[in-house]
């Protein structure tokens, strides 16, 4: 479809473009500087954005192809240039780059990525993904897509709210619909490393459980909710008994 929509009645979230990461990063990752191009990273923290990105990047190519729009021809990048080829692709991605941004914050906090899982190409000056630390790290992504938000009385994942959004632009652009509203649903940010949570949870067993003060109810519960697409809740004792249970097994690792 050659048509282009314009900025009336479409309501877009400002994504981070450029992004400083400093403090939650430790100093030796140096200072993040946005690359044009995905390959193009001079720094872990960038090369590691960059390839989040082409990943995101794949679900919007995907999710417009299935509803038959033109993905060359955009509404709020250009239609012409290096990377404005696929203009819609990079439309749609901008309510959705905060994904990318969060996975890579919390992949180098917990530990998934870091400085020696990269290695420096002199060829090119650039930086490149150890293979078995690019699998972890697709990992983690995989499993923030797979988050659930309600959207429309509805418990959707990430990617399929990608979908939805790509025939909702759809039927706006043919008119089956005047409003167009890309950041409903918004995402609920909050700290809480649930990837490395759940999978701890998961693997308790009763007698681990039992050294926790944990009851068989309470690990039914947690692993339950661990299993599901919805928040991780529990009470705050729970939580830093198992935070201490992790320290204690990631101190006798490195004795």
């Amino acid at each position: 479809m050659g048509v282009a929509c314009g900025s009336a009645g479409v309501h877009t979230q400002q994504p981070i473009s450029r992004v400083q990461i400093r403090s939650p990063t430790p100093a030796a990752y140096g200072r993040a500087r946005m690359s044009t191009h995905q390959n193009n990273a001079s720094d872990p923290v960038n090369l590691a954005l960059n390839y989040a990105y082409g990943v995101l990047e794949g679900e919007c190519r995907a999710a417009i192809n299935s509803v038959g729009l033109e993905s060359s021809v955009g509404f709020l990048h250009e239609t012409s240039g290096y990377q404005t080829e696929q203009s819609l692709v990079y439309d749609l991605q901008e309510p959705f780059r905060w994904i990318a941004d969060v996975v890579v914050v919390e992949a180098f906090e917990s530990g998934v990525l870091d400085v020696p899982d990269f290695y420096f190409m002199g060829d090119d000056y650039r930086y490149r993904f150890e293979v078995e630390a690019k699998q972890r790290f697709l990992d983690i992504l995989r499993e923030r897509f797979n988050f659930g938000v309600r959207y429309n009385g509805h418990m959707l994942r990430w990617d399929t709210v990608v979908e939805q959004k790509a025939v909702e632009l759809s039927r706006y652009l043919v008119g089956r619909t005047s409003k167009l509203n890309f950041s409903d649903p918004s995402p609920n940010l909050f700290r809480t490393d649930e990837g490395e949570l759940r999978r701890r949870i998961l693997n308790l067993s009763q007698s681990e459980a039992e050294r926790l003060r944990m009851g068989k109810s309470t690990l039914h519960y947690l692993q339950r909710n661990a299993r599901s697409a919805d928040s991780l809740r529990m009470y705050k004792k729970v939580r830093d008994r198992l935070n201490v249970q992790a320290c204690r097994r990631k101190a006798h690792s490195t004795e």
